[in-house]
């Protein structure tokens, strides 16, 4: 009797991940972190910086969960700030280069995100940058794998108290948004991409404030627990293109959360994302 002997070709994505220039594209299944309670049923509480003596950094956990994350490219057009909470946008080439240095990013970048949000985000009058956040893989700021949302009403009111007090009272009877504008800076985007959750997809109730501990004072961000929300990727992110993320809305609700997360696909060989999001308060 001859016996035959038959070979099987290893998967798509376990050939094309040794090809370094590979960017990952479509749906892809992982999986996200998501709130876990404190054990002791205890307020959930996260220290930005050290903690004090005693105290753990944070005391919830994560509970791993798989999702399907669908790539919006391509299909932009389909979604947009107001209903989804996130929204797109293709830009020129940045006057700043290096992302090295925090004077030069708000001298530079800083105008040309306030230029951007004013002409984009519909009924925007009034626009107050209040930080950025660098993120590499090396370093203490690495991409955050953790579902969140950056601000909760809460908080996003105490930021407008916190950075225009003279103003505040007056401000907060309008509309007020808090709107994250992120980007590569060393796109094509292939390792740890940001996912993000459409808006009106995602329950009041799956929504936990987490107390963020600075060291002089508290602020407060928000935790997710998994339901059945929608979870959207934009694949190979190039340094021109910019992801609108929308964390807070005082008319319309509006609060996605996002995380970064890890591709199976990613290429062996490929670059880290690096990337940096600016943090605004939009009026009017």
């Amino acid at each position: 009797m001859s016996t035959t002997t038959q070979t099987t070709a290893a998967p798509l994505q376990m050939q094309i991940s040794h090809d370094s220039t590979y960017i990952p594209r479509g749906s892809v299944t992982t999986k996200l972190q998501f709130y876990k309670a404190p054990a002791d049923g205890a307020r959930p509480f996260n220290y930005v910086e050290s903690p004090p003596e005693g105290q753990p950094q944070r005391n919830f956990g994560d509970t791993d969960l798989p999702v399907t994350i669908h790539d919006i490219r391509g299909q932009e057009s389909s979604f947009n700030i107001d209903t989804n909470a996130f929204g797109t946008l293709t830009t020129s080439p940045s006057v700043e280069k290096s992302f090295t240095d925090d004077a030069s990013i708000k001298k530079n970048y800083y105008p040309e995100v306030e230029s951007l949000l004013l002409k984009h985000v519909p009924g925007a009058k009034r626009i107050f940058l209040f930080d950025h956040t660098i993120r590499r893989a090396i370093g203490n700021r690495k991409p955050v794998t953790r579902v969140h949302i950056d601000q909760t009403a809460k908080s996003a009111t105490a930021r407008v108290h916190h950075h225009l007090p003279d103003e505040a009272e007056e401000l907060m009877k309008g509309r007020v948004r808090i709107v994250n504008v992120w980007r590569p800076l060393n796109g094509p985007v292939q390792a740890t991409p940001l996912a993000f959750a459409d808006s009106t997809t995602v329950k009041d109730e799956d929504l936990i404030g987490i107390e963020h501990r600075y060291p002089d004072r508290t602020g407060e961000t928000a935790a997710v627990q998994h339901r059945d929300e929608k979870w959207h990727y934009w694949s190979g992110m190039e340094n021109h293109e910019r992801l609108l993320l929308e964390c807070y809305d005082s008319d319309k609700g509006g609060r996605v959360p996002h995380t970064a997360f890890v591709d199976p696909r990613s290429p062996e060989g490929g670059k880290e994302r690096e990337s940096i999001e600016v943090r605004a308060l939009i009026f009017g």
